[in-house]
């Protein structure tokens, strides 16, 4: 959801007016003193997602790229996502886990400033348009069979994911003018004078990846599933075996997805309605106990961890999802984890 941080909605003016010699307590000591459970949520939950995705994820990749799946055009569709949640779960230890959970910053040099804040949107662009493309290809398998053989092929796929790539990859390069790394203070922050942009051009993205994709995701599942409905009315003989197995699984991952992304797209949202409280309280731990407008804040972030958490579990659960819906997958796996 963007490259966010604590304080997103104030900006860097905010920031470095208020820097003092004495170091103010970090995001990690300000939230273990006021709302732990955030920090021992990120803690113990995020490993496990880790766990279950980076097992899960090379599985799937394989198994929907291997010889006999890679000639249809869907298993192209979630094996390159499998590649790319696997991509997003090693970014998201290595810039948001260690920098704001054990305060260990990873993004407080030249350069790797810039260059997290970009490899870190990317895949949050890109696996959002990979399961509206699969969504789309099923819409028209089903509902218009007659040009499947048109437009759900191979090659067409590999054509789609490739410039789907290339959207992700340019609006993500836009973050690298947007952040940089202040040497005198340390930190990396958000350009000054590039506020009003940035407010701007965040809003857009977010209501474009994280908002307009599901709900077209959502509509296309619809779509697909009064058809289905309408097709299996006339009796069971008119739906293939496999092709209906399929369909299952893609519908499965689309709505998870939807349970999992719109959630945070909303609670993300709120924030900029979240009032804050006085930046000079920052400075001190004891300061911001004063304060019951940070407290009140520190209580939102709670509540945003935990559907941050769930959020993330969209990136490391497919796996369930084809195991369970695919008997091709799950044959796959099992002669994997077997022999």
């Amino acid at each position: 959801m963007e490259n966010t941080t604590l304080f997103e909605n104030l900006t860097t003016r905010d920031f470095l007016s208020n820097i003092s010699e004495i170091a103010r307590p970090s995001t990690t000591e300000i939230l273990l003193r006021f709302e732990p459970y955030s920090v021992y949520i990120d803690r113990i939950v995020s490993p496990i997602w880790y766990f279950i995705g980076l097992f899960g994820n090379p599985i799937s990749a394989k198994v929907w790229l291997g010889r006999k799946s890679r000639k249809n055009s869907s298993a192209i569709y979630l094996g390159l996502l499998a590649i790319v949640h696997m991509f997003q779960l090693i970014i998201h230890f290595v810039f948001v886990e260690l920098t704001y959970t054990w305060d260990i910053p990873t993004n407080n040099k030249p350069v790797l400033c810039e260059t997290l804040n970009v490899l870190s949107i990317i895949p949050q662009y890109l696996a959002p348009l990979l399961v509206l493309g699969f969504t789309v290809e099923r819409y028209i398998a089903v509902c218009h069979p007659f040009k499947k053989e048109t437009f759900c092929t191979v090659r067409r796929a590999i054509i789609v994911i490739a410039c789907l790539t290339a959207l992700s990859v340019g609006f993500a390069c836009v973050q690298a003018d947007l952040w940089t790394y202040y040497p005198i203070y340390k930190e990396c922050f958000s350009k000054d004078g590039n506020q009003k942009f940035q407010t701007i051009w965040t809003a857009s993205t977010e209501i474009m990846f994280f908002l307009v994709v599901p709900l077209c995701v959502l509509m296309f599942n619809i779509l697909v599933i009064r058809e289905i409905k309408r097709i299996t009315s006339h009796g069971p003989a008119v739906t293939a075996g496999g092709s209906q197995t399929s369909t299952v699984t893609l519908l499965s991952v689309s709505f998870y997805f939807i349970c999992t992304l719109l959630p945070a797209s909303v609670v993300y949202a709120i924030q900029n309605e979240m009032p804050n409280g006085k930046m000079e309280n920052l400075l001190s731990l004891e300061r911001i106990e004063s304060d019951p407008v940070w407290l009140s804040f520190f209580t939102y972030i709670a509540i945003r961890k935990v559907v941050e958490e769930i959020c993330l579990s969209n990136s490391a659960c497919y796996f369930f999802i084809y195991y369970i819906t695919g008997k091709y997958y799950r044959q796959q796996v099992n002669s994997l984890l077997i022999y």
